[in-house]
């Protein structure tokens, strides 16, 4: 399967490097991780495409208002197990698309499990904006 376009709502398997791991001279994420595309961006410059995805966890959030809940049907539609997961509004991985971070899901041939609800992914992005306006917790990863 060819590497899809980075498109917003889409969801993508990615090496996500936290901000905590960011911070502490990490430069690899631990674990590939469903990741959702907030922002895709062509650069001015030279036309890259500048894409910042947002991390899935199944970690219930310290601040309620720091993560989006994913409703349990948006969960089975995507091909998600059935833990409680949540979309991290908090911070985000900024990276020239598609990156070596990029990875094929598990068992698949595919790098993506297919798009958010639009509704979801409005209420995701709003979260996001006032947290990124509040915090600019993106962490470069080129």
């Amino acid at each position: 399967m060819p590497i899809p376009s980075p498109e917003p709502g889409l969801v993508i398997s990615y090496a996500y490097l936290w901000h905590h791991e960011h911070e502490a001279g990490q430069e690899e994420g631990r674990k590939d991780r469903p990741s959702v595309i907030v922002l895709a961006v062509e650069r001015e410059l030279d036309g890259a495409l500048v894409v910042t995805v947002l991390p899935i966890t199944h970690s219930a959030p310290a601040e309620p208002t720091s993560a989006v809940e994913i409703p349990t049907p948006v969960k089975h539609y995507l091909g998600l197990d059935d833990e409680r997961s949540w979309i991290v509004v908090s911070e985000g991985n900024e990276f020239l698309w598609p990156g070596h971070d990029l990875r094929k899901r598990p068992n698949s041939d595919r790098y993506d499990y297919g798009f958010l609800p639009p509704r979801l992914f409005n209420q995701v992005l709003k979260a996001f904006i006032a947290w990124y306006n509040a915090n600019r917790r993106v962490a470069p990863r080129d």
